[in-house]
């Protein structure tokens, strides 16, 4: 009689009654014995066998593992499950039939992969060798930019005598960049001819014109005295042009303390300009105008490619003039003392301030400004910045 109709009586309207629990019970062992059966061991072995050896590589050994070795629905997976189900008495010996089965098979499986990993190691040898015989190819070496490395260069030399590096934001306010600084509201630098205002309008924020903001923050920032010398990128409304550009570098310096006078600042303008073109070369200081100081002053630095002998020579850094324009400077106006908190009648002070691109295009002979900016490697091999 079929296992079916073993399992369901006919009561007696004809239909089969439902299984009982000694039914179900007999039905999962004769499962696990079919399962165990040491044919049905036999066949599990040799599926698995013809998975693993047609596996062609790796990837595919992964997935005749997952069917035939240790996945959840892998035969031998389900076949140990089924040992539970035995009686007692059988257990061992289907346990013993079906480790060996197991055993085999993980064997097979073991010898597969120690095939295809030699397989793939000898290919990948072959397909990534290297001919350590060919020209080795050149690395481009970086480096700072030139402005970059002037700018430190400098700030080095003003740390060594003593002052602080101070930095303030790129948007500054109306306040800062000019009020404290004694520009009237009438000042042509105020008009967005020159100036880069920030939305909404009459915010009165724009885009620093200057480094001198920072001067004004540190002094109402810091305890007096102050010395300090403040790098950093600004803005104007400037067209471009081989020696103009709407954004650049700034270098200025600030010290405030009792009994400062020019002769300090004379003799701070004389270290910087050695530290920048070289020793030996004599400075003067030009009369000139600046609203944040009074009195004010250019700084001109004898050139350092004729020394200062144009007249006997034709120099081409120099324009012939034997002198080079680097920057402004004076002693700081009482009034911004004043819009700081600081007392004039106790304490002075002096600034100073170049841009970086104008000191090193004279102090390396460079004709365009853009060319900093540009990007091209015949330009930035010179300095290190290109192959």
């Amino acid at each position: 009689m079929p296992p079916s109709t073993q399992s369901a009586h006919p009561n007696r309207s004809g239909e089969p009654e439902p299984p009982t629990p000694a039914d179900t019970g007999r039905d999962q062992t004769r499962a696990g014995d079919n399962q165990l059966d040491p044919d049905r061991l036999d066949q599990v072995r040799a599926q698995a066998a013809v998975a693993i050896a047609a596996a062609a590589d790796l990837d595919a050994l992964a997935v005749a593992r997952t069917a035939h070795v240790d996945g959840r629905a892998a035969p031998l997976v389900l076949a140990r499950r089924a040992l539970g189900s035995l009686p007692q008495a059988d257990r061992a010996a289907a346990g013993r039939r079906h480790n060996e089965v197991a055993e085999s098979v993980r064997a097979l499986y073991d010898a597969r992969l120690a095939e295809l990993t030699a397989e793939r190691d000898a290919r990948v040898l072959v397909e990534e060798r290297v001919d350590v015989t060919l020209p080795g190819g050149r690395r481009t070496h970086g480096a700072r930019h030139p402005i970059t490395a002037l700018s430190d260069r400098l700030v080095d030399v003003f740390v060594a005598m003593g002052y602080e590096v101070a930095e303030g934001p790129e948007v500054e306010h109306d306040w800062f960049n000019f009020e404290a600084l004694n520009l009237g509201p009438d000042h042509p630098a105020r008009s967005s001819h020159d100036t880069l205002y920030v939305d909404p309008v009459g915010s009165g924020l724009l885009l620093r014109t200057h480094t001198s903001p920072v001067q004004i923050r540190t002094l109402l920032a810091r305890p007096l005295p102050v010395y300090v010398v403040c790098p950093g990128r600004t803005y104007r409304n400037d067209a471009v042009d081989a020696t103009h550009s709407p954004v650049f570098g700034q270098l200025e310096g600030l010290a405030v303390d009792e009994g400062i006078t020019m002769a300090d600042l004379r003799g701070t303008l004389d270290v910087f300009a050695q530290a920048l073109f070289g020793s030996g070369l004599s400075t003067r200081l030009r009369p000139s105008y600046f609203p944040f100081t009074e009195p004010s002053a250019e700084l001109d630095v004898a050139c350092f490619a004729c020394r200062g002998e144009a007249a006997r020579q034709p120099c081409r850094v120099c324009c012939d003039e034997g002198w080079i324009e680097v920057g402004g400077c004076g002693m700081v106006d009482p009034n911004v003392l004043v819009a700081c908190g600081v007392d004039p009648a106790r304490y002075s002070g002096f600034a100073f301030g170049m841009g970086l691109e104008r000191a090193a295009m004279i102090r390396h002979d460079v004709r365009e400004i853009r060319d900093f900016v540009d990007g091209d490697v015949r330009f930035g091999r010179p300095f290190g910045t290109g192959s």
